[in-house]
């Protein structure tokens, strides 16, 4: 694949060289370079990937994406200045394994809690409906039936996009994945096309990286205000910023509530031992599952599933 194709929607300052070069991989791991890769310099977190830019040309780069160009530049080697590496490496890796989200059905949930609760229920709703479905979450990834070991909430952009293709290439038609404020302040998930997005709850957590909660919610807003006007959005109106999610979205807004009037209104009935007896849109169903955050989780479930037609 030419670099200048995996360069589509990167927003570029410079190139310095030919984006007509073949590329064989994408990395953002100097050590994972060879002859031929694309090496993407990112500023994380504890590491800032400009510093490894020598160390990838020696190890065969054929090309630098970077924010801040090196003093000096390797002959031979295809340099490119971007506004945003982060964003750049999301962009690049959806493209250079083929766009996998255009063509599967992906579901991303964030919020606070019940995120895992929620991707692994789509799961295995959509499964039992007859679909090959894929997971991805903390506790665990799963191709079809295949678990595949978890790292973080949402993996890197990269293998993210791998993990994606290889669902596509196993016949997955629907993929369910939490998508935590970090992988979206990252950029983690830029540049997926979901078919819906859930917002379950937010509370004063993960401060220590955003700093301010105002922060944080903003971060979890630009995911909704991301999606395309075929997506759906689907929020907690129970939650005081459940409607403000959906504020600037694109995608059709629906709400769930267990204390007001929404799209998907739940009542319950029973909450015991033996699980949650409850209405959903007037209609009486039981759970094994037990306790009020988990009937919030359900009509998540519940009203994701309409939005897909089931």
């Amino acid at each position: 694949m030419l670099l200048r194709e995996i360069l589509y929607k990167v927003n570029i300052r410079s190139v310095t060289g030919s984006t007509d070069v073949d590329v064989k991989d994408v990395q953002i791991d100097s050590r994972k370079v060879r002859k031929g890769s694309v090496f993407i310099a990112v500023k994380g977190v504890a590491v800032d990937g400009h510093q490894f830019i020598d160390k990838a040309t020696e190890a065969g780069a054929t090309a630098v994406i970077c924010e801040s160009l090196p003093s000096a530049q390797k002959e031979g080697v295809v340099y490119v200045q971007v506004e945003n590496s982060a964003a750049a490496v999301a962009f690049m890796a959806h493209n250079f394994y083929g766009q996998p989200s255009e063509k599967i059905k992906l579901v991303g949930v964030t919020g606070t809690n019940g995120k895992t609760t929620i991707a692994t229920l789509l799961y295995k709703l959509f499964t039992s409906l007859g679909y090959k479905c894929g997971l991805l979450s903390t506790v665990e990834n799963r191709i079809g039936e295949r678990i595949v070991p978890a790292t973080h909430t949402t993996p890197d952009a990269i293998s993210l996009n791998a993990m994606l293709k290889q669902m596509l290439d196993e016949g997955c038609t629907h993929v369910f994945m939490e998508n935590s404020s970090h992988a979206i302040h990252q950029h983690r998930s830029t540049g997926l096309k979901f078919t819906g997005a859930i917002f379950s709850n937010i509370t004063h957590d993960h401060l220590d990286y955003h700093k301010t909660f105002d922060e944080y919610i903003r971060v979890k807003k630009s995911f909704f205000d991301g999606l395309s006007s075929g997506a759906f959005a689907i929020s907690n109106a129970d939650d005081k910023r459940g409607e403000v999610m959906l504020q600037n979205t694109n995608a059709k807004k629906y709400l769930y509530s267990l204390r007001t009037v929404a799209d998907f209104k739940g009542k319950i009935l029973e909450n015991s031992l033996s699980g949650l007896m409850m209405t959903v849109n007037d209609q009486e169903v039981h759970f094994r599952l037990i306790g009020e955050f988990n009937a919030y989780n359900l009509l998540a479930v519940y009203g994701t599933a309409i939005c897909m037609g089931e």
